[in-house]
Parts: structure tokens; C-alpha cells; sequence
């Protein structure tokens, strides 16, 4: 089966074309005939397109809207020179869609239909930046290749929906969480879902045996306390500002902040809130860059107090939230470090790990190095008590298996 998998955000289209089916999946044996990207919609927009083995392709042509995006990929994916072995579009047999909030009525990954589409606009009210552009991906590929192929909406939040009434409520009236549903939703679920199965698959551990705390730390970040493959905890709340100190995010903050940054800056509560998502977090603290890359070379090269300091927070942070899961599992047999900083960053690791080793958490220096560039595997030291683990996370193949497993009507395993 071809699953053309979309993630739609304000302004770009992200796609990867991808063939798998039940045998396929099992032997982890999935086959990626072609990503790419089509940026700056709404205007003179960039696409990049590439299948497999083949050097990307760049263009600009104008990209009035989300529909006239899906019809560039579609039409690049059936021409001649892309290079994609598939017979022309009859042969996307499905589509699956990223979508970053399911509120509580998605608690899984579900196929289309009018009911979800309804149920889908009411959730656009709790992540106004995302939904949105994830829905009018919808109903873009549906106009475009029409009802007669199937589509799938996976949710970032789903994962997070076997959190207990204690992990998920906020200790504010009940009233509250009652009549507008204000509880911790978390967000990564399925990089935190995917990173967990393939835990098992390397380990041979059986899923009612695993209790591991994951890390996804890119711009974005969050962790993740799972047991018996179900998330009990998780660092994003309501939205995913919550948690962890990320790229351009604050993480956790006392609220009262925002009223008193507001009353002296004689800003409103919106402006606030915006300074908090788009100009705090690494970027905030160091004055520089939100790229994590780009701090560790300020700090290395030109010995930069402030990249200093927001590296040392960023591990800090990461650190608190690792010896509180521990707690709220009861211990665990591994932390598992996984997104673009995760999975790219021994010193970030490192600095992580550091002042655990009492929890029995301890690094091997050499595997640790080696382990960059999309290598998966253990980095704790022989005989660490608590192991330490890098998985490249794979949210693409997760969204394509969904899909394939609904579209065949065959129960989920991961």
C-alpha cells in the first residue's frame, strides 16, 4: 500500500510517499519512494522534491493554497522525471495526516469521515496555531484525489490519552476542567509512541514490561514517563508550552508571570503569551539563537556566558523532569533520548546525565560520541543500572502504518 503522509503547517507542506503493508511493518522493512516539501505557500513558494536515491529537485512556482500545494506534489509524484516508482496517482491507495491536537474526542488515530471532520473543527479552539493548517490539509487532499481514497488523521495527542485523572488534571476548580475541557493533553505522542515500540523491538522486551522515560528534544521538546507502553505522564500540558525549556518556549513558569510581565511592559495577556512561545527558551535566555548547534559552537569557540547559561538550563530542566518520572514510575530500566537534539547531541546528553549517576544512570563515553547521524542504540555504560538509549524517532512511518492498519481494518500494535 502507498501512503502519501502530510503534515500541513501555516505556510508549508511537508509530504513523504511511503509503501508499507502488514509484512512490511513487521520486519520494520517500510520503503520511502519520495519526501520533499512545498514552503512559503500563499506566494512565489519553494518546493523540494526527492525520491529515493535521487538528488533533491528545487523549483519556485506561485502556490496560492493548501490545495494548490497537495496538486504540485500529486502532479511531481505522477510526472516522469520524479523518479518515483509507482503508476501514477490511482496508486496512492491512502493518505495519513498529522494532526497536533485530538482534544478528548480522538483517543486513537481514526479514518476520515464527515462525523470527524465535524468533531475536528471543534477542537480548533485548543491549538488555533496548528489545527487549522491540519485541517485545510484535509480538505485539500480530499478535493484533490476525491472520496474514493481513504483518509487518516493521527494525533500527536493520542498517545497521552491512558494518562490518569492525577497526571492529567490541573488543581483548579473542577468546574473548570468540566465545562471547557482545561486539563494536560501533552503533545509528541507519536514520536513518544513510536520511540517505545522500537524499544521493545531492540530490547525483545514485551510491551506490559517496558517502563522507560523517552526525551524528545528538538526546537520543540518534551518527555515522556512510559509503563506497559502506555503514557502515565508527560511534560506539555494544555498546550505545548508547558515543560521542558525549548528553542523558542519558556516551559514551565509560575502563571502570576504573565499579568506582572504584562502590567510593566504594558503589553496584554496575548502579547505575553507570544513572547513566551516565540522569543523565550534558548533563544530568550541566550540572546542569540534558538539552534542548539549554534549555542554549543558560542560556547566552545567564544566561551559565551549566555549560551552557557541556556544550554546549562535546557539540561537542567531536562534533568528535574527525568528524576521526577523516575519517581512516578517507581524506577525504570532506561531513558531514551530521541529528536534532533536528542539524537545529534552527545554533549547535550552528557550534560543531561550528569549528577544521575547515584540513580545508577551512566554513560559510556565512546558510545555516546559515536552515537549521531540516525544511529540507534545503547549509550550507558556495561552494567548501568538504568540504561541509556539513542532512537532516531520516525513519526512518518508511525502516521503510514496507522493508516495502513485502518484502511485494512487490522487492531494497531504499537
Amino acid at each position: 500500500m502507498n501512503v502519501l503522509v502530510l503534515n500541513n503547517g501555516s505556510s508549508s507542506l511537508k509530504f513523504q510517499l511511503i509503501r508499507t503493508d502488514p509484512d512490511l511493518a513487521a520486519r520494520d522493512a517500510d520503503e520511502r519512494l519520495a519526501r520533499g516539501v512545498v514552503d512559503r505557500i500563499g506566494g512565489q513558494a519553494l518546493l523540494t522534491f526527492q525520491a529515493a536515491g535521487r538528488p533533491a529537485r528545487r523549483e519556485t512556482t506561485p502556490v496560492r493554497d493548501h490545495r494548490t500545494a497537495v496538486e504540485e506534489v500529486l502532479r511531481w509524484i505522477a510526472s516522469e522525471t520524479s523518479g518515483v516508482p509507482i503508476g501514477g496517482l490511482r496508486e496512492i491507495d491512502a493518505v495519513g495526516h498529522r494532526v497536533v491536537h485530538g482534544g478528548e474526542y480522538f483517543r486513537r488515530s481514526v479514518l476520515v469521515d464527515d462525523e470527524v471532520l465535524r468533531n475536528l473543527e471543534d477542537t480548533l479552539d485548543l491549538a488555533p496555531l496548528h489545527n487549522p493548517h491540519n485541517l485545510r490539509g484535509i480538505y485539500a487532499a480530499r478535493e484533490v484525489l476525491g472520496p474514493g481514497v481513504p483518509q487518516a488523521a493521527v494525533f500527536d495527542t493520542a498517545f497521552h490519552h491512558t494518562l490518569p485523572e492525577h497526571a492529567y488534571l490541573y488543581a483548579i476548580p473542577y468546574p473548570l476542567y468540566r465545562r471547557h475541557r482545561v486539563r494536560r493533553y501533552g503533545f509528541h505522542g507519536t514520536s513518544h509512541r513510536y520511540v517505545a515500540y522500537r524499544y521493545r523491538v531492540l530490547t525483545g522486551m514485551p510491551r506490559e514490561k517496558v517502563r522507560i522515560v523517552t526525551l524528545h528534544l528538538g526546537n520543540g521538546a518534551s518527555a515522556c514517563a512510559i509503563a506497559g507502553g502506555n503514557s502515565v505522564d508527560t511534560s506539555m500540558g494544555f498546550t505545548p508550552l508547558e515543560g521542558l525549556v525549548m528553542g523558542t518556549r519558556s516551559g514551565d513558569i509560575d502563571p502570576a508571570l504573565v499579568d506582572y510581565i504584562a502590567a510593566k511592559e504594558g503589553l496584554t495577556a496575548a502579547d505575553v503569551e507570544l513572547i513566551l512561545n516565540k522569543q523565550s527558551g534558548l533563544l530568550g535566555i541566550s540572546g542569540l539563537t534558538h539552534d542548539m548547534r549554534d549555542l554549543l559552537a558560542e560556547a566552545r569557540e567564544h566561551d559565551d556566558r549566555r549560551a552557557r547559561l541556556a544550554i546549562d538550563i535546557f539540561c537542567y530542566r531536562a534533568r528535574k523532569y527525568i528524576g521526577a518520572y523516575l519517581a512516578a514510575l517507581g524506577g525504570a530500566d532506561a531513558v531514551v533520548f530521541t529528536g534532533g537534539i536528542g539524537e545529534n547531541s552527545p554533549e547535550i546528553r552528557e550534560g543531561i546525565v550528569d549528577g544521575l549517576q547515584w540513580f545508577g544512570l551512566e554513560l559510556d563515553p565512546e558510545s555516546n560520541r559515536q552515537m549521531v547521524g540516525g544511529r540507534e542504540g545503547r549509550i550507558s555504560a556495561p552494567g548501568a543500572r538504568l540504561e541509556a538509549w539513542v532512537i532516531p524517532t520516525d513519526e512518518e512511518i508511525l502516521i503510514a502504518r496507522d493508516t495502513m492498519r485502518l484502511v485494512l481494518g487490522i487492531e494497531s500494535r504499537y
